[in-house]
């Protein structure tokens, strides 16, 4: 597959990406809507981080107990209940009066929904197309994601200054329901990948299985630790710029689409596999300069400029694939997808905590300089697990 035409002329392509187009609407508008909410509640930007990015901390909690049924449940059905769970969940955060402890309940919650949702959605995306095809469909998605997050983001900072935080929300839940009513009409009725019930011990068994890799292994935290941390520094968007946040989360969307695009289309597949260390490494880098203070149009171009960056994740992606059998393919982009989130929340939550003992542009830099270090450290292992006799003495 070697073209964008060739996906939209897929059976079940188009409908599949205006569905995630509609829940990606409602997750970004929703998402800043919620975090304005609640810094405005609280003033807290560790507060405001976590409710943002805080469905994610909940992913490490569905990985270990409910990925299992990523493979072992309908396609259709799982993500119908997942958009429409959503949007009665994003309901219940637009109830006035709920209290800051209800926010966070609800929050958990999602998250618990989502780390199913993310290995189902991956494996029937690696269904729909062929397995060579994976690359490309996805970084269609991505692309689209950060299209979505500028239109969303744009338009979410534009409807809170006429409309509440509250009323924001009911306008994303709206957009949940859209969602599950594409995936319900546009989709075809597909049975489970593989047989089995869903249950924790499974859910186990494949992590274990998927674990065991040295090199998924590898490939696995750099898909989740550098991006992670990155993630903590735009979850400070907020409190750093409370009345522009929106320009800041879109120019990052603009960034990552630029990199989407890069990869995914313009790269010849004999050099992505070079790309990631220096990908990860860009993600990173712009982020030194809020060490300074950067005025709004400044740091808009050093969050644009390193969201090209997210493309490293293509390519990795990508190497995972490789490694991992077609009939656990749904699972191991779910482990990858909730990993990577929770350490999305992990990373919101250590950076909340350093701004509110230092300040935003201070955690912004010590949470860019921790992402550098990381991949670092990890581009030095994989070099050395590709050393002459390393596969020896790993089977040793």
């Amino acid at each position: 597959m070697r073209s964008y035409r060739d996906l939209f002329r897929t059976p079940e392509f188009t409908p599949f990406f205006l569905v995630s187009a509609a829940r990606t609407a409602g997750q970004t508008i929703g998402g800043l809507a919620l975090g304005t909410l609640v810094y405005g509640i609280t003033a807290s930007p560790l507060l405001s981080a976590v409710s943002m990015f805080g469905p994610q901390l909940a992913q490490v909690l569905g990985a270990t107990v409910l990925l299992s049924g990523a493979d072992r449940l309908p396609p259709r059905a799982a993500l119908t209940g997942i958009g429409l769970a959503f949007a009665v969940a994003t309901s219940v955060l637009a109830v006035p009066g709920l209290p800051i402890w209800g926010v966070f309940a609800v929050v958990l919650l999602q998250g618990l929904v989502a780390s199913l949702g993310g290995g189902v959605r991956w494996g029937l995306l690696n269904e729909i197309l062929s397995k060579d095809g994976y690359l490309l469909g996805r970084s269609v998605f991505n692309m689209l994601s950060g299209l979505m997050q500028i239109a969303g983001f744009a338009a979410g900072g534009a409807l809170l200054t006429v409309l509440s935080p509250r009323t924001c929300l009911l306008i994303s839940a709206a957009l949940y329901v859209t969602s599950a009513l594409g995936t319900r009409l546009g989709l075809t009725a597909r049975p489970p990948r593989t047989s089995g019930r869903p249950s924790a011990g499974e859910t186990w068994r494949t992590n274990t299985l998927l674990w065991s890799s040295r090199p998924r292994r590898l490939t696995y935290l750099g898909l989740w630790l550098p991006n992670g941390l990155v993630v903590g520094c735009e979850s400070l968007y907020v409190s750093y710029a409370p009345h522009a946040a929106g320009a800041l989360f879109a120019c990052g969307a603009l960034g990552m689409f630029a990199g989407d695009v890069t990869v995914g289309r313009l790269v010849p597949p004999a050099l992505r596999p070079r790309l990631a260390v220096p990908l990860l490494t860009l993600l990173a880098t712009p982020y030194l300069l809020f060490v300074l203070h950067p005025a709004l149009p400044l740091a808009a171009l050093a969050a644009a400029l390193a969201s090209v960056g997210f493309g490293a994740s293509l390519v990795q992606q990508e190497r995972l694939m490789a490694l991992t059998p077609d009939e656990l393919s749904g699972h191991a982009l779910g482990l990858h997808s909730s990993g990577m989130l929770t350490m999305q929340g992990v990373a919101a939550a250590v950076a909340g905590s350093v701004a509110g003992l230092t300040s935003p542009a201070t955690a912004m830099t010590l949470m860019a300089l921790a992402s550098l270090g990381v991949t670092l450290t990890l581009a030095t292992a994989a070099r050395r697990s590709r050393e002459p006799g390393a596969a020896a003495l790993q089977e040793s």
